[in-house]
Protein backbone atom coordinates (compact mmCIF):
# COMPACT_ATOMS: atom_id res chain seq x y z
CA UNK A 1 0.00 0.00 0.00
CA UNK A 2 2.82 2.36 0.93
CA UNK A 3 4.56 1.68 -2.39
CA UNK A 4 1.30 2.22 -4.26
CA UNK A 5 0.92 5.55 -2.45
CA UNK A 6 4.47 6.44 -3.42
CA UNK A 7 3.76 5.56 -7.07
CA UNK A 8 0.60 7.71 -7.01
CA UNK A 9 2.53 10.57 -5.43
CA UNK A 10 5.19 10.31 -8.13
CA UNK A 11 2.56 10.25 -10.86
CA UNK A 12 0.88 13.34 -9.39
CA UNK A 13 4.23 15.13 -9.15
CA UNK A 14 4.97 14.28 -12.83
CA UNK A 15 1.54 15.54 -13.87
CA UNK A 16 2.08 18.77 -11.92
CA UNK A 17 5.57 19.18 -13.44
CA UNK A 18 4.19 18.63 -16.96
CA UNK A 19 1.38 21.13 -16.34
CA UNK A 20 3.93 23.64 -14.97
CA UNK A 21 6.20 23.21 -17.98
CA UNK A 22 3.21 23.67 -20.34
CA UNK A 23 2.34 26.81 -18.38
CA UNK A 24 5.97 27.98 -18.72
CA UNK A 25 5.98 27.37 -22.47
CA UNK A 26 2.70 29.22 -22.85
CA UNK A 27 4.07 32.19 -20.88
CA UNK A 28 7.28 32.18 -22.94
CA UNK A 29 5.30 32.16 -26.17
CA UNK A 30 3.19 35.11 -24.97
CA UNK A 31 6.36 37.04 -24.09
CA UNK A 32 7.90 36.21 -27.47
CA UNK A 33 4.88 37.66 -29.22
CA UNK A 34 5.16 40.89 -27.24
CA UNK A 35 8.85 41.41 -28.10
CA UNK A 36 10.46 42.50 -31.38
CA UNK A 37 13.32 39.98 -30.99
CA UNK A 38 14.67 37.58 -28.33
CA UNK A 39 15.99 39.50 -25.28
CA UNK A 40 19.74 40.08 -24.88
CA UNK A 41 19.94 38.02 -21.66
CA UNK A 42 17.80 35.18 -23.07
CA UNK A 43 14.18 34.49 -22.16
CA UNK A 44 14.90 31.43 -19.98
CA UNK A 45 17.52 33.32 -17.97
CA UNK A 46 15.20 36.30 -17.46
CA UNK A 47 12.37 34.07 -16.29
CA UNK A 48 14.71 32.11 -14.00
CA UNK A 49 15.80 35.36 -12.35
CA UNK A 50 12.44 37.06 -12.67
CA UNK A 51 12.45 38.34 -9.07
CA UNK A 52 15.67 40.28 -9.60
CA UNK A 53 15.19 43.89 -10.58
CA UNK A 54 17.67 43.69 -13.44
CA UNK A 55 15.55 40.99 -15.10
CA UNK A 56 12.29 42.86 -14.48
CA UNK A 57 13.78 46.02 -15.98
CA UNK A 58 14.98 44.12 -19.07
CA UNK A 59 11.50 42.63 -19.52
CA UNK A 60 9.97 46.11 -19.15
CA UNK A 61 12.23 47.70 -21.78
CA UNK A 62 11.60 44.79 -24.17
CA UNK A 63 7.82 45.14 -23.72
CA UNK A 64 8.00 48.93 -24.13
CA UNK A 65 9.93 48.52 -27.39
CA UNK A 66 7.30 46.06 -28.68
CA UNK A 67 4.35 48.26 -27.63
CA UNK A 68 5.76 51.41 -29.22
CA UNK A 69 6.82 49.68 -32.46
CA UNK A 70 3.39 48.08 -32.89
CA UNK A 71 1.62 51.39 -32.21
CA UNK A 72 3.79 53.25 -34.75
CA UNK A 73 3.51 50.50 -37.38
CA UNK A 74 -0.29 50.67 -37.09
CA UNK A 75 -0.12 54.41 -37.98
CA UNK A 76 2.14 53.80 -40.99
CA UNK A 77 0.88 50.51 -42.49
CA UNK A 78 2.92 50.75 -45.70
CA UNK A 79 6.21 50.79 -43.77
CA UNK A 80 7.91 48.14 -41.64
CA UNK A 81 10.47 48.15 -38.87
CA UNK A 82 13.88 46.70 -39.69
CA UNK A 83 14.85 44.67 -36.61
CA UNK A 84 18.57 44.55 -36.06
CA UNK A 85 20.08 42.56 -33.16
CA UNK A 86 23.70 43.25 -32.27
CA UNK A 87 26.27 41.96 -29.80
CA UNK A 88 28.96 43.85 -27.92
CA UNK A 89 32.14 41.84 -27.56
CA UNK A 90 32.87 43.49 -24.18
CA UNK A 91 29.51 42.19 -22.87
CA UNK A 92 25.83 42.47 -23.73
CA UNK A 93 24.16 43.76 -26.85
CA UNK A 94 20.92 45.22 -28.08
CA UNK A 95 18.02 45.35 -30.51
CA UNK A 96 17.57 48.32 -32.84
CA UNK A 97 14.20 48.70 -34.56
CA UNK A 98 14.13 51.38 -37.25
CA UNK A 99 11.40 52.43 -39.67
CA UNK A 100 12.60 54.71 -42.49
CA UNK A 101 10.86 56.60 -45.27
CA UNK A 102 7.30 55.66 -44.39
CA UNK A 103 4.23 57.67 -45.37
CA UNK A 104 3.87 59.08 -41.84
CA UNK A 105 7.35 58.70 -40.32
CA UNK A 106 10.51 59.81 -42.04
CA UNK A 107 12.51 57.97 -39.38
CA UNK A 108 11.34 56.23 -36.22
CA UNK A 109 13.79 54.27 -34.11
CA UNK A 110 13.19 52.31 -30.90
CA UNK A 111 16.33 50.80 -29.38
CA UNK A 112 16.95 48.45 -26.49
CA UNK A 113 20.45 47.95 -25.12
CA UNK A 114 21.75 45.82 -22.26
CA UNK A 115 25.48 46.29 -21.80
CA UNK A 116 27.86 45.28 -19.04
CA UNK A 117 31.58 45.03 -18.39
CA UNK A 118 34.06 47.60 -17.10
CA UNK A 119 33.31 51.30 -17.14
CA UNK A 120 35.68 53.33 -19.34
CA UNK A 121 37.72 56.03 -17.60
CA UNK A 122 35.96 58.76 -19.63
CA UNK A 123 32.52 57.45 -18.64
CA UNK A 124 33.57 57.22 -14.96
CA UNK A 125 34.91 60.78 -15.16
CA UNK A 126 31.59 61.96 -16.62
CA UNK A 127 29.72 60.33 -13.71
CA UNK A 128 32.06 61.70 -11.06
CA UNK A 129 31.51 65.17 -12.52
CA UNK A 130 27.81 64.67 -11.63
CA UNK A 131 28.74 64.01 -7.99
CA UNK A 132 29.05 60.20 -8.05
CA UNK A 133 31.71 58.91 -5.64
CA UNK A 134 32.91 55.79 -7.43
CA UNK A 135 35.58 53.75 -5.62
CA UNK A 136 37.34 51.61 -8.22
CA UNK A 137 39.27 48.39 -7.49
CA UNK A 138 42.63 48.45 -9.32
CA UNK A 139 41.14 51.19 -11.50
CA UNK A 140 38.26 48.90 -12.54
CA UNK A 141 34.53 49.52 -12.11
CA UNK A 142 32.18 46.70 -13.21
CA UNK A 143 28.89 48.13 -14.51
CA UNK A 144 25.59 47.12 -16.05
CA UNK A 145 23.45 49.59 -18.04
CA UNK A 146 20.17 48.90 -19.77
CA UNK A 147 17.50 51.02 -21.35
CA UNK A 148 14.99 51.64 -24.08
CA UNK A 149 15.27 54.83 -26.12
CA UNK A 150 13.40 56.21 -29.06
CA UNK A 151 13.28 59.20 -31.37
CA UNK A 152 10.44 59.63 -33.86
CA UNK A 153 10.76 62.13 -36.73
CA UNK A 154 7.46 62.43 -38.67
CA UNK A 155 7.25 63.70 -42.26
CA UNK A 156 4.41 66.17 -41.67
CA UNK A 157 5.58 69.43 -40.01
CA UNK A 158 2.31 69.50 -38.02
CA UNK A 159 3.20 66.23 -36.27
CA UNK A 160 5.80 66.80 -33.52
CA UNK A 161 9.01 64.87 -33.05
CA UNK A 162 8.96 62.77 -29.88
CA UNK A 163 11.74 61.29 -27.78
CA UNK A 164 11.68 58.99 -24.78
CA UNK A 165 14.27 57.03 -22.84
CA UNK A 166 14.08 54.89 -19.67
CA UNK A 167 17.21 53.34 -18.23
CA UNK A 168 18.75 51.55 -15.24
CA UNK A 169 22.38 51.67 -14.14
CA UNK A 170 24.32 49.56 -11.66
CA UNK A 171 27.97 49.88 -10.61
CA UNK A 172 29.93 47.60 -8.28
CA UNK A 173 32.49 49.41 -6.18
CA UNK A 174 35.81 48.12 -4.77
CA UNK A 175 34.21 46.86 -1.51
CA UNK A 176 31.44 44.97 -3.37
CA UNK A 177 28.68 47.51 -2.62
CA UNK A 178 26.42 48.29 -5.55
CA UNK A 179 25.35 51.77 -6.53
CA UNK A 180 22.21 51.87 -8.67
CA UNK A 181 20.00 54.53 -10.19
CA UNK A 182 17.28 55.09 -12.76
CA UNK A 183 16.96 57.84 -15.33
CA UNK A 184 14.72 58.77 -18.20
CA UNK A 185 12.00 60.96 -19.57
CA UNK A 186 9.64 61.71 -22.43
CA UNK A 187 9.60 65.01 -24.34
CA UNK A 188 7.95 66.61 -27.36
CA UNK A 189 9.49 68.80 -30.08
CA UNK A 190 6.85 70.41 -32.31
CA UNK A 191 7.69 72.44 -35.40
CA UNK A 192 4.52 74.51 -34.87
CA UNK A 193 2.77 75.13 -31.59
CA UNK A 194 -0.59 73.45 -30.99
CA UNK A 195 -1.80 74.18 -27.45
CA UNK A 196 -4.27 71.29 -27.40
CA UNK A 197 -1.47 68.82 -28.22
CA UNK A 198 0.86 70.36 -25.63
CA UNK A 199 -1.80 70.10 -22.91
CA UNK A 200 -2.68 66.50 -23.82
CA UNK A 201 0.99 65.46 -23.81
CA UNK A 202 1.81 67.09 -20.47
CA UNK A 203 -1.44 65.97 -18.78
CA UNK A 204 -0.79 62.33 -19.71
CA UNK A 205 2.71 62.49 -18.24
CA UNK A 206 1.45 64.31 -15.14
CA UNK A 207 -1.13 61.55 -14.53
CA UNK A 208 1.64 58.91 -14.72
CA UNK A 209 3.75 60.87 -12.19
CA UNK A 210 0.83 61.71 -9.88
CA UNK A 211 0.11 58.00 -9.23
CA UNK A 212 3.39 57.93 -7.29
CA UNK A 213 3.91 61.40 -5.81
CA UNK A 214 2.33 64.77 -6.65
CA UNK A 215 5.72 66.49 -6.33
CA UNK A 216 7.27 64.49 -9.20
CA UNK A 217 5.64 66.10 -12.26
CA UNK A 218 6.53 69.76 -11.42
CA UNK A 219 10.05 68.72 -10.39
CA UNK A 220 10.72 66.59 -13.49
CA UNK A 221 8.99 69.04 -15.84
CA UNK A 222 11.38 71.78 -14.70
CA UNK A 223 14.33 69.37 -14.95
CA UNK A 224 13.29 68.62 -18.54
CA UNK A 225 13.09 72.32 -19.47
CA UNK A 226 16.52 72.89 -17.93
CA UNK A 227 18.13 69.78 -19.45
CA UNK A 228 17.00 70.18 -23.07
CA UNK A 229 18.45 73.66 -23.26
CA UNK A 230 20.54 74.64 -26.28
CA UNK A 231 22.79 77.05 -24.44
CA UNK A 232 24.44 78.55 -27.53
CA UNK A 233 20.97 79.34 -28.99
CA UNK A 234 19.26 80.44 -25.76
CA UNK A 235 16.28 78.13 -26.43
CA UNK A 236 14.91 74.74 -25.42
CA UNK A 237 14.93 71.84 -27.83
CA UNK A 238 11.13 71.50 -27.59
CA UNK A 239 8.15 72.05 -25.30
CA UNK A 240 9.49 69.60 -22.74
CA UNK A 241 7.79 66.84 -20.81
CA UNK A 242 9.58 65.07 -17.97
CA UNK A 243 13.24 64.24 -17.37
CA UNK A 244 15.09 62.74 -14.39
CA UNK A 245 18.44 61.11 -13.71
CA UNK A 246 20.40 59.50 -10.85
CA UNK A 247 17.15 58.63 -9.04
CA UNK A 248 17.89 56.11 -6.26
CA UNK A 249 15.21 56.78 -3.64
CA UNK A 250 12.79 56.17 -1.91
CA UNK A 251 13.46 52.47 -2.77
CA UNK A 252 14.47 50.38 -5.78
CA UNK A 253 10.96 48.91 -6.08
CA UNK A 254 9.20 52.29 -5.83
CA UNK A 255 11.43 53.92 -8.45
CA UNK A 256 10.99 50.89 -10.75
CA UNK A 257 7.18 51.15 -10.47
CA UNK A 258 7.38 54.87 -11.26
CA UNK A 259 9.55 54.21 -14.34
CA UNK A 260 7.06 51.53 -15.41
CA UNK A 261 4.16 54.04 -15.22
CA UNK A 262 6.16 56.53 -17.32
CA UNK A 263 7.00 53.88 -19.95
CA UNK A 264 3.32 52.87 -20.16
CA UNK A 265 2.38 56.54 -20.78
CA UNK A 266 4.47 56.82 -23.98
CA UNK A 267 1.87 55.49 -26.45
CA UNK A 268 -1.15 57.36 -24.98
CA UNK A 269 0.71 60.69 -24.73
CA UNK A 270 1.88 60.66 -28.36
CA UNK A 271 -0.19 58.44 -30.68
CA UNK A 272 -3.40 60.56 -30.46
CA UNK A 273 -1.37 63.62 -31.58
CA UNK A 274 0.01 61.76 -34.62
CA UNK A 275 -3.50 60.55 -35.56
CA UNK A 276 -4.85 64.08 -35.28
CA UNK A 277 -2.31 65.69 -37.63
CA UNK A 278 -0.68 63.12 -39.93
CA UNK A 279 -3.04 64.04 -42.79
CA UNK A 280 -2.88 67.83 -42.28
CA UNK A 281 -1.93 69.75 -45.42
CA UNK A 282 1.32 71.75 -45.34
CA UNK A 283 3.24 74.19 -47.54
CA UNK A 284 6.86 74.00 -48.78
CA UNK A 285 7.63 76.91 -46.41
CA UNK A 286 6.32 74.89 -43.44
CA UNK A 287 8.45 71.93 -44.51
CA UNK A 288 11.47 74.22 -44.69
CA UNK A 289 10.84 75.48 -41.14
CA UNK A 290 10.64 71.86 -39.95
CA UNK A 291 14.08 71.23 -41.51
CA UNK A 292 15.55 74.24 -39.67
CA UNK A 293 14.07 73.08 -36.35
CA UNK A 294 15.55 69.64 -36.93
CA UNK A 295 18.93 71.31 -37.30
CA UNK A 296 18.52 72.55 -33.71
CA UNK A 297 17.60 69.01 -32.64
CA UNK A 298 20.87 67.72 -34.10
CA UNK A 299 22.85 70.49 -32.38
CA UNK A 300 21.48 69.55 -28.96
CA UNK A 301 22.03 65.81 -29.43
CA UNK A 302 25.61 66.12 -30.61
CA UNK A 303 26.76 68.92 -28.31
CA UNK A 304 24.93 68.40 -25.00
CA UNK A 305 23.06 65.09 -24.74
CA UNK A 306 24.52 62.94 -21.94
CA UNK A 307 23.21 59.66 -23.38
CA UNK A 308 24.90 60.31 -26.73
CA UNK A 309 28.13 61.26 -24.95
CA UNK A 310 28.03 58.15 -22.71
CA UNK A 311 27.43 55.94 -25.76
CA UNK A 312 30.30 57.48 -27.69
CA UNK A 313 32.61 57.04 -24.67
CA UNK A 314 31.70 53.37 -24.06
CA UNK A 315 34.09 50.97 -25.80
CA UNK A 316 32.35 48.60 -28.23
CA UNK A 317 29.12 50.59 -28.30
CA UNK A 318 27.21 50.64 -31.56
CA UNK A 319 27.54 54.04 -33.25
CA UNK A 320 24.63 53.45 -35.68
CA UNK A 321 22.26 52.88 -32.74
CA UNK A 322 23.58 55.87 -30.76
CA UNK A 323 23.12 58.21 -33.75
CA UNK A 324 19.68 56.77 -34.58
CA UNK A 325 18.25 59.92 -32.94
CA UNK A 326 19.39 62.07 -35.87
CA UNK A 327 16.80 62.84 -38.56
CA UNK A 328 17.21 61.69 -42.16
CA UNK A 329 17.12 65.33 -43.29
CA UNK A 330 17.80 68.70 -41.62
CA UNK A 331 18.91 72.17 -42.65
CA UNK A 332 21.12 75.00 -41.41
CA UNK A 333 20.53 78.42 -42.96
CA UNK A 334 22.76 81.35 -42.18
CA UNK A 335 21.15 83.97 -39.88
CA UNK A 336 17.58 82.75 -40.36
CA UNK A 337 15.01 84.79 -38.42
CA UNK A 338 11.23 84.23 -38.80
CA UNK A 339 8.94 87.25 -39.34
CA UNK A 340 7.48 88.86 -36.19
CA UNK A 341 4.05 87.57 -35.09
CA UNK A 342 4.37 84.57 -37.44
CA UNK A 343 3.54 80.96 -36.48
CA UNK A 344 7.29 80.31 -36.56
CA UNK A 345 7.97 83.16 -34.12
CA UNK A 346 5.23 81.80 -31.83
CA UNK A 347 7.00 78.46 -31.24
CA UNK A 348 10.33 80.26 -30.69
CA UNK A 349 8.75 82.34 -27.93
CA UNK A 350 7.71 79.14 -26.07
CA UNK A 351 11.16 77.58 -26.58
CA UNK A 352 12.75 80.66 -25.00
CA UNK A 353 10.22 80.93 -22.17
CA UNK A 354 8.78 77.52 -21.13
CA UNK A 355 5.07 77.42 -20.23
CA UNK A 356 3.07 75.60 -17.59
CA UNK A 357 0.68 73.48 -19.70
CA UNK A 358 -1.42 71.80 -17.04
CA UNK A 359 -2.58 74.54 -14.64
Amino acid sequence: GALGGLGLGLWRWRQAAMAASEEDEKEEEELRQRFMAPPVSGLRELRRRRRELRSRMELLIMETQGEVCRALAALDPGAAFAVDTWERKEGGGGISCVLQDGEVFEKAGVNVSVVYGLLSEEAARQMRSRGKSLKAKDGKLPFCAMGVSSVIHPKNPHVPTMHFNYRYFEIEEADGTKQWWFGGGTDLTPTYLNEEDAVHFHKTLKEACDKHDLKLYPKYKKWCDDYFYIKHRGERRGIGGIFFDDVDSPSKEEVFQFVKSCAKAVVPCYVPIVKRHCHDSFTPEEKQWQQLRRGRYVEFNLVYDRGTKFGLLTPGSRIESILMSLPLTARWEYMHTPPESSKEAEILEVLRNPKDWVH
